[in-house]
């Protein structure tokens, strides 16, 4: 099975697979009865039953469809069975080419499980982010309906796969030499295909002349582009290494493309870039890509469509030398693993029967990331105790227990936990009792123990059943294979089909690992460790901190330190933050408000001088560019020497370039400073060294052009004349300032904002800033994008909140201050989101966290500008109106309308704020209703007063919170906070000073709200928020891809600026049944209806 690189969505590969396979094409786990059988599992077919559905209803079914010849997958469609209340609410998708070693399909590297259905009828379609090329097709329920029980009917759409297959038995190749007469092409380009059940082997070696040779090879299960040059040492030079778990018997794509010294080596989804050595410059691969034959280790294995640029090798090769056993087509061997994922996963066995003189033996191979974990147990008929064969600190050790005392105890191999597959030996012959791992080369224990070592009945591997013991050690998640009990091999099919042994919580026939260090997502040199579920990043050493190792952990310049109230004084500097420039050493020198990068070296070669500083040459030009101001002075002292017009300087980027003009004086002006104030030595020069004279003179001056900056040589000509002499100074790289660390801007009215290109962080990103401000709430910042968002935010005076998607729903981290953040000081804020974890900093106080799911999504996908909020003009009859749809059906990926922002699809609470203006009452302003015809309303009733309308529970009626004090319909500019958690509601309404106008209108509404919104509407619409949407910046903004009605006209407007810099609040609460005011109070028909909201999620969003 492969997962193929191509961009498939320029093809036409949709074809319907699955409609016309006879029944034989379907197995399944079981089957209810004959009407339930996988192969009336067909979309849209009503035959027997309606689809298939399994005798009992849990996670060990299965539905394989067996398309006949390996076959380019790009879709699959699900559907529950006909008429029933069955259906599947999620599932897996496994695939393979041979029926055996199945491999899951994820997202994203990560996601595993794929959407399913809410009912039995509708189909949904999920398009797999990279087709698929396979044979077999396994889905495996997870969820279903708990009303019925599992039921499907499936489709898969794609088309037809062709390619050229070899099969190379470990002692055979393939030799083709390229004809001298090819085609040259400025770009070579060699790509393959491979699938190996071995760590180790040359996939492709190209010999050249002059003894030069690249190859690509397996080793440890990882890919390797070696270099060979046999004119200096038989040892290879490793250039790159790619890939992880390369030896698992499925497809893998590798594409080497060259130009020039410049390599790309890709493996699968993941490129490294590689400088070739200088050697290779004449190195023409046309003549020495000569040969595919290895001459070391041989590889065992299938390799597809090897192709150089356009020629395809293997079908050459058809018509060339070969050697050894050469077929072409793929011959596999089958391999059947066992995955145990968790604490309840375990294998039971028969213990096989001991001969009479006590002999017996057991073996398996096994891969982990794991330290430790439990890997074998069994009880002892005569002695009473227990075998225990674990892993501790990477080492196999066995122990004899009885009534918890040790009785032996053997300890063999060591770093066991390196993901890949080590075979372990149990034998007890003739009284001795031996432990080996991985034969040669591995590890060997022995003992003679005074009592027969066979087991009493069963044999559990990677845990025991929870009825039979409690495992003192911790449990095993990794995979094995290869079984014997009793030099007899085990049958895990048969185990699988509940004809041997038992099992729990078992992937049977594939081999889940994973390996999450490879990429390593740990950055700026950050070492990545695993285990089977998590990795960590090890930052030590490396400037950075955090769960990846991002941010930097010092400031980005001297006046971050002197803001932070640092004196004087050497300091490391990281002037790009997170990004790849290196952190630097500089002196700061905080009451001059300069900071100075020391030369380090001067090199003198005749007459000609060369600079080098104590920095590379990145953090160099980072640091000369972030500063505001930067100087060098730059002396010339001379007799009887003509300087200007024989001697230069080169500076700035690299090698520097042409300067003809020296300290003081504008570049290109070919002068010194005397020349531009008038009072050189001889009017008649522009430099007091050009003038020749006896005495000594001097040219000096500060260098103050960046562009110019630093000096990197000096030239220093005219003084081989007797007589002539000349001195120079070249001083310190002096910077000062930083022109990111006081780019202020101030926001005076709530509809101000800034906008910016899309803010780029697909798996990790920073944000942070400096605030100060009078206002209790506002958005500092916001970036949308068909599902994903980010979102800065002053929720209330003393809480800054960071909210998230990144397709497993809004996830918030939040920093609750002591003190009011609104009392116009200075505060800093820090935000950080990566692929473990997001946190969020406010000022010195501790970082708030909030882990990622480990197997979720974790690309951030934005598209629209950075920005903060706006504000639209609403006319009588204007009207927009925003629907939520299915929440599978807003799945990463899936068929459905995408939406600008994510929909929160669960009514656990609200958080409802808008701004608006009106001189009209009554005015229905916002408003939400369900399927289940409950609402939220939101007016302005006939008193000028502000009402919230709550209806939770249809059987009930609308509860109303009324706002007590002065007239709302006034023409100024008015904000409304509603806020709910479980049951408890609060309404704040902050009152500012200006004027507008806005409208309404609804689907089907109370009669008296119906009335309402008839009525017509003008005023003024701003900020819009409900929960984690803003609606009203979808319709204007995103109105083609966001699901709005817009009735009438709509235009953005900044109708909703204030003019007051200082708006006063107050708030009100009320009870709902009617007793006396409260500064909270309860709402007892929400929990009710956020059970019903979790069944039906469609709501529709009027204002």
């Amino acid at each position: 099975m492969f997962f193929l690189l191509c961009d498939w969505l320029t093809e036409v590969c949709d074809r319907p697979l699955v409609s016309n396979l006879p029944p034989s094409s379907f197995r399944s786990s079981s089957q209810l009865s004959s009407s339930h059988a996988p192969g009336f599992a067909k979309l849209n077919r009503r035959e027997g039953a309606g689809g298939w559905s399994p005798l009992t209803s849990d996670r060990y079914q299965w539905l394989e469809v067996d398309l006949g010849e390996r076959t380019k997958i790009t879709a699959v469609a699900t559907q529950g069975r006909y008429g029933s209340s069955d259906w599947l609410i999620s599932y897996l998708l496994m695939f393979s080419d041979t029926g055996h070693n199945w491999q899951q399909y994820r997202q994203e590297d990560s996601i595993g499980f794929f959407p399913g259905n809410s009912n039995a009828d509708s189909v949904v379609q999920y398009k797999l982010q990279q087709p698929v090329v396979a044979r077999f097709l396994r889905l495996i329920p997870l969820d279903w309906n708990l009303s019925g029980r599992i039921g499907l009917r499936l489709e898969i759409y794609g088309c037809s796969y062709t390619s050229d297959v070899v099969s190379l038995d470990g002692s055979s190749s393939l030799v083709y030499r390229l004809s001298p007469g090819l085609r040259r092409t400025p770009r070579e380009v060699v790509s393959l295909k491979f699938k190996t059940l071995r760590n180790s082997g040359i996939l492709v070696q190209a010999e050249g002349q002059e003894g030069l040779s690249l190859s690509l090879e397996l080793e440890r299960g990882k890919l390797l582009l070696l270099l060979r040059d046999v004119t200096l040492s038989s040892v290879p030079q490793r250039l790159v290494s790619l890939g992880s778990l390369l030896d698992d018997q499925h497809w893998h794509h590798v594409v080497m493309q060259r130009r020039s010294l410049h390599l790309n080596l890709t493996v699968d989804k993941h490129t490294e870039k590689v400088q070739m050595p200088a050697k290779f410059s004449h190195w023409d691969m046309e003549q020495s890509f000569s040969s595919l034959k290895p001459t070391r280790r041989n590889f065992h294995g299938c390799l597809e469509n090897l192709l150089y640029n356009d020629l395809n090798l293997i079908e050459l090769a058809k018509h060339t030398d070969r050697q050894g056993n050469v077929t072409f087509s793929c011959a596999e061997p089958v391999s059947v693993a066992v995955t145990f994922p968790g604490p309840q996963s375990f294998l039971q066995l028969p213990g096989g029967m001991a001969s009479s003189w006590g002999d017996w033996s057991v073996g398996f191979q096994f891969r982990t990331w794991n330290k430790a974990g439990l890997l074998l147990t069994f009880d002892l008929p005569q002695q009473g105790g227990v075998v225990w064969l674990y892993l501790s600190e990477a080492r196999l050790r066995l122990q004899i227990l009885k009534d918890g005392r040790v009785l032996l105890e053997l300890t063999a191999g060591s770093a066991l936990n390196d993901g890949q597959w080590h075979l372990v030996e149990l034998n007890s012959r003739r009284g001795r009792l031996t432990i080996t791992v991985d034969k040669e080369g591995g590890g060997t224990a022995h003992a003679s123990p005074s009592f027969p070592i066979t087991p009493q009945s069963h044999l559990f591997f990677g845990g025991k059943s929870g009825t039979e013991c409690r495992n003192p050690f911790n449990i095993f998640q990794g995979c094995m294979r290869l079984l014997t009990v009793d030099k007899q091999n085990v049958d895990l099919i048969m185990v699988q089909q509940k004809q041997l042994g038992n099992y729990s919580n078992l992937q049977i026939d594939m081999c889940g690992i994973i390996d999450r260090c490879s990429p390593s997502r740990c950055e700026h040199g950050g070492r990545c460790s695993q285990s089977w579920t998590v990795f960590h990043c090890n930052c030590s050493d490396s400037g950075y901190s955090g769960a990846t190792c991002h941010s930097s952990v010092y400031e980005p310049s001297c006046e971050a330190y002197k803001h932070n109230g640092n004196t004087s004084g050497h300091f490391c500097i990281d002037v790009d933050g997170s990004g790849p420039v290196k952190p630097q050493l500089v002196y700061c020198n905080m009451t001059g408000d300069t900071y100075k990068l020391n030369k380090l070296a001067s090199h003198h070669r005749s007459h000609s001088v060369h600079f080098d500083y104590m920095t590379e040459e990145e953090q160099l030009l980072a640091a000369i560019s972030q500063s505001e101001h930067c100087e060098q002075e730059l002396s010339y002292h001379c007799r009887m020497s003509q300087g200007s017009p024989f001697s230069w300087w080169l500076g700035g980027p690299g090698s520097g370039h042409l300067q003809t003009y020296w300290g003081g004086a504008q570049p290109g002006s070919r002068q010194c400073a005397c020349g531009l104030q008038g009072d050189c030595v001889d009017p008649q020069h522009y430099c007091n060294c050009d003038a020749d004279r006896l005495e000594w003179a001097e040219d000096s001056g500060l260098l103050v052009h960046k562009e110019s900056l630093p000096v990197r040589s000096l030239v220093l000509g005219d003084v081989q004349r007797p007589g002539s002499e000349v001195a120079y100074r070249v001083g310190p790289l002096r910077c000062h300032g930083d022109k990111n660390f006081w780019n202020a801007a101030f926001f005076d009215k709530e509809t101000s904002y800034l906008h910016f290109p899309t803010f780029h962080g697909e798996l990790s990103a920073d944000i942070s800033f400096l605030f100060k401000t009078t206002a209790s709430s506002g958005v500092f910042l916001e970036n949308l994008g068909i599902k994903d968002f980010i979102r800065i935010e002053l929720s209330s005076s003393t809480q800054v909140v960071f909210s998230f998607d990144v397709g497993n729903g809004p996830l918030e981290v939040r920093v609750e201050s002591s003190v009011p953040l609104n009392d116009d000081r200075w505060h800093r804020v820090r935000a950080e989101r990566n692929v473990k974890e997001a946190s969020l900093r406010l000022d010195d106080l501790p970082a708030a966290t909030q882990e990622a799911p480990a197997d979720g999504h974790f690309h951030l996908q934005l598209n629209s500008q950075l920005f903060i909020e706006v504000s639209a003009s609403f006319r009588s009859g204007t009207s927009v109106s925003y629907t939520f749809k299915e929440p599978y059906e807003l799945m990463r990926n899936s068929s459905a309308l995408p939406s600008s922002i994510y929909s929160d699809m669960t009514l656990r609470g609200e958080n409802v704020s808008l701004s608006f203006r009106t001189n009209q009452s009554p005015a229905l302003l916002l408003y939400v209703s369900s399927y289940y015809r409950e609402y939220l309303a939101l007016l302005i009733n006939k008193h000028d007063k502000l009402e919230v309308r709550y209806k939770l529970d249809s059987s009930r009626e609308a509860e109303v919170l009324r706002s007590r004090g002065r007239s709302l319909a006034n023409g100024q500019l008015h904000t409304v906070t509603i806020r709910r958690v479980a049951d408890s509601v609060s309404v704040q309404v902050t009152h500012t000073h200006t004027h507008a106008h806005t409208h309404t209108h609804t689907h089907t509404m109370d009669p008296d709200l119906a009335r309402l919104a008839s009525l017509g509407f003008t005023g003024c619409l701003s900020v819009v928020h409900f929960n984690s949407i803003s609606p009203l910046k979808a319709a204007l903004l995103h109105p083609d891809t966001s699901p709005v009605i817009i009735t009438g006209p709509l235009v953005q407007s900044s109708c909703g600026s204030s003019a007051s810099a200082n708006p006063y609040s107050a708030e009100n609460t009320h009870h709902l049944s009617g007793k006396s005011s409260s500064r909270v109070f309860s709402l007892r028909s929400f929990v009710k209806q956020q059970q019903r909201a979790n069944t039906k999620n469609e709501l529709h969003f009027l204002f």
